[in-house]
């Protein structure tokens, strides 16, 4: 399937590139979310916002659920964090019947409590307004940061292609394709894009792929630290001799989800592509459905919409960043757009072999309902706050960017629009390993 990881166009690609690398050291990039509502100081959820540094979002919530002694869950969380990085979010533990003072401190390195409080109510993926973002660009001449400012301002301006980034995608950047494998029920595929030999596998994991390749599950699964959870569990699982269905039943419903999500991912960023390319990101045809950006609503862009005084207002709207087209995250309960626009998201899920039917029937067959449900996505997103500036500490010389963007967009979109790392030679930014 055609994998769409890396944009084949840029929004802003008549301002030249910076080029550099970010995510060097955890500390460049930091995050830290903005929280939708405040916990209301009572209930059986003990709500902490956190600090973690260099954790993937599954690796905090494995250390909370095994310090409180209780299932992961059990522990929400807002959204997904980088792991190369310094993130600070709010995280929810349900302890019913236990108080603050029973509760023993968690102690981490690289986890640190900030705050806490309780609500009645678990925290759950997209309860968050949206993230800040405070990010340093190395091995740049600070002269750059004329580029970088105007850049932003665009973005500020015009809205950010709502990609799903590259580390979505994971390291090996086959995260969307083991999810595919997954819906087509090809358990052995899925294994063999998770645990087989690749191009792109860091140095250290070869010895253990090609072990995996030869069977050798055992020795295999030793070779991985325990951090990796996900390997060590299927590949645990084939040295009992049980079979690849059993290894991916195994695996925690959260990572399988994740997979699935890569894959929609990967089909939303092609249908986002070919609007930037068409230059129909900004504006509405007939059969689209159009994103309200201060609730989340979508409604049909009917003819009527486009004409006379109605067109002229929507279009207002639009420019104004009010609203926005949408694209899909194909899925069993997905709002479907109408017309050449619906046409055209349906040729982009067929491509990759996949029909509406099989993300269906994925879901009745693995009988996770929270998996596949599908979801409109706006297909640009406002950026807000964008500051710019340049300077030099004992590491070298860095540009700064800091700006907001809303729940599920990804600063790595904008910071490839700033670096425009093809264009400049430079290499791209380090990969996170599953986020």
């Amino acid at each position: 399937m055609d994998p769409r990881i890396k944009p084949s166009v840029y929004l802003t690609a008549g301002v030249p590139p910076v080029g550099g690398r970010i995510k060097e050291r955890p500390e460049d990039f930091l995050v830290e979310e903005i929280p939708l509502y405040e916990p209301q100081g009572s209930g059986e959820h003990l709500y902490m916002f956190v600090e973690k540094t260099n954790l993937s979002t599954t690796q905090m919530v494995s250390i909370i659920a095994h310090h409180f002694g209780v299932r992961p869950d059990a522990v929400g969380f807002a959204g997904m964090k980088d792991k190369r990085a310094v993130t600070r979010q709010l995280v929810s533990v349900h302890l019913p019947g236990r108080s603050r003072e029973s509760l023993p401190p968690l102690e981490q390195e690289r986890l640190t409590v900030l705050w806490t409080d309780w609500h009645a109510n678990k925290l759950r993926p997209g309860h968050l307004a949206g993230n800040r973002f405070v990010i340093r660009i190395r091995g740049v001449d600070a002269t750059g940061v004329v580029h970088a400012h105007r850049v932003l301002s665009r973005l500020e301006k015009t809205g950010v292609p709502n990609r799903a980034g590259e580390q979505r995608f994971g390291y090996m950047e086959r995260n969307h394709e083991i999810g595919r494998a997954l819906i087509l029920g090809d358990h052995r595929a899925a294994l063999d894009l998770l645990l087989g030999p690749g191009d792109l596998a860091p140095p250290w994991q070869a010895e253990a792929r090609r072990l995996y390749a030869e069977r050798k599950y055992a020795e295999a699964r030793d070779l991985y630290p325990r951090t990796a959870r996900t390997e060590r569990r299927a590949l645990s699982t084939l040295a009992r001799g049980e079979g690849p269905k059993r290894a991916i039943d195994d695996m925690d419903p959260l990572q399988r989800r994740y997979f699935i999500t890569s894959f929609q991912s990967a089909v939303f960023n092609a249908v986002l592509d070919e609007r930037l390319t068409a230059g129909t990101l900004a504006s509405l045809e007939e059969g689209d459905l159009a994103w309200k950006h201060d609730n989340g609503a979508v409604f049909s862009v009917t003819p009527e919409e486009l004409e006379g005084e109605r067109g002229v207002e929507l279009r207002g709207r639009v420019e104004r960043l009010e609203v926005s087209p949408s694209g899909p995250m194909w899925g069993a309960d997905m709002t479907r757009a109408g017309g050449a626009v619906g046409e055209r998201e349906l040729a982009a899920l067929a491509a990759t072999g996949v029909t509406p039917e099989m993300l269906d029937d994925y879901r009745r067959r693995t009988g996770d309902r929270l998996a596949a449900q599908g979801a409109r996505k706006p297909l640009r997103v406002p950026l807000k706050h964008p500051d710019v500036e340049g300077g030099v500490d004992e590491h070298g010389h860095y540009i700064r960017c800091s700006f907001e963007l809303p729940r599920g967009a990804f600063a790595t979109v904008v910071m490839r629009e700033v670096m425009k790392p093809e264009l400049a030679g430079s290499p791209p930014e380090p990969e996170d390993d599953d986020e």
